[in-house]
């Protein structure tokens, strides 16, 4: 998607294999089975849109001799080489990239977005995490993070999560949307966007950072982050006097009720006895003894047919 909208440049960090099994989710194809993903995704993106520039990285984040370039492609990587890129999107499938990305992210200030669709497949959400202003992915973290349980030691050999194109195009599209107005400056930024497919249901919500995060690069963005907003200027609040319209004009116009104070005390009635703290709108007017009678007429057992026959004949 972001091809397809022309971005700059992506930078695609990845280390397994395309696999038959992709296909139902991802835009792999069958004969590019067994190449790296990264090299079948520039293949294919190239295809797309060929002004996109691409630099792809067939390695495991995670691990401790690839971190370091990793962080050094977020601060050096940009359209422009020697800057660093503007967004970082994590579309991975496990915790520990997950919190591998918040560390680099965290130490280096930058702005980046998570994403992730449920082991049901009929769920997922977004996040744009801005270190120090909004929650990291350790200030509230998973309970399988919290826990330090291996992710490795949750999975049952021969099963695998569910997965449906319908939810993986879902989530990938409100990402890219969001991309695009953080990016570009329009609409509403979301900070946390959820996706439940059973209801059709989009909760959103913003999440603060957490003063205690285990991230210690967190807690140092959070107080930079405080620096900032205190050095701000304070808007002065003016408190603005309501004008009096007309209280004093030249022509001398005066506005005078066309009902008398005795006038309106005999329009209304008597006040009822009332539980303390209800009123009422408007009181029935008594009775005056020269008022004219009411006239009742009889009911004459007629139908509402024979009388709109007699209307016709009037």
């Amino acid at each position: 998607m972001l091809t397809r909208c022309g971005i700059g440049k992506l930078l695609l960090f990845d280390y397994d294999k395309v696999e038959l099994a992709n296909m139902n989710r991802l835009f792999f194809q069958p004969h590019q089975a067994g190449l790296s993903k990264v090299q079948a995704a520039e293949y294919t993106l190239r295809n797309i849109n060929p002004d996109v520039l691409f630099e792809v990285h067939n390695y495991n984040i995670t691990t401790v001799e690839n971190f370091q370039h990793f962080m050094d492609r977020i601060s050096n990587g940009g359209l422009e080489e020697g800057k660093p890129v503007d967004l970082v999107l994590s579309c991975v499938d496990n915790f520990e990239a997950r919190m591998t990305i918040n560390t680099a992210c965290n130490e280096l200030g930058q702005t980046w977005m998570e994403s992730g669709v449920s082991e049901n497949a009929v769920s997922g959400h977004i996040q744009l995490i801005i270190p120090g202003e909004s929650a990291c992915f350790a200030c509230a973290p998973p309970l399988v993070v919290a826990a330090n349980i291996d992710e490795k030691t949750l999975k049952r050999e021969g099963v695998c999560a569910a997965s449906l194109p319908t939810t993986m195009g879902v989530v990938a599209g409100i990402l890219v949307q969001n991309v695009l107005k953080f990016l570009l400056n329009f609409g509403t930024v979301s900070f946390y966007l959820g996706y439940n497919a059973m209801q059709d249901f989009f909760p959103t919500m913003s999440m603060k950072p957490n003063p205690q995060c285990d991230d210690r690069n967190c807690r140092k963005q959070q107080e930079e982050y405080k620096k900032k907003v205190a050095a701000l200027p304070k808007p002065e609040v003016v408190q603005e006097e309501e004008e009096i319209i007309h209280e004093d004009n030249e022509w001398g116009i005066e506005l005078v009720s066309e009902v008398s104070e005795e006038e309106l005390k005999n329009s209304s009635g008597p006040v009822p006895d009332l539980p303390e703290g209800i009123t009422v709108a408007y009181t029935i007017p008594e009775k005056q003894e020269d008022s004219v009678a009411e006239v009742t007429v009889e009911d004459s057992g007629e139908s509402l047919e024979d009388l709109m026959a007699k209307m016709k004949n009037m």
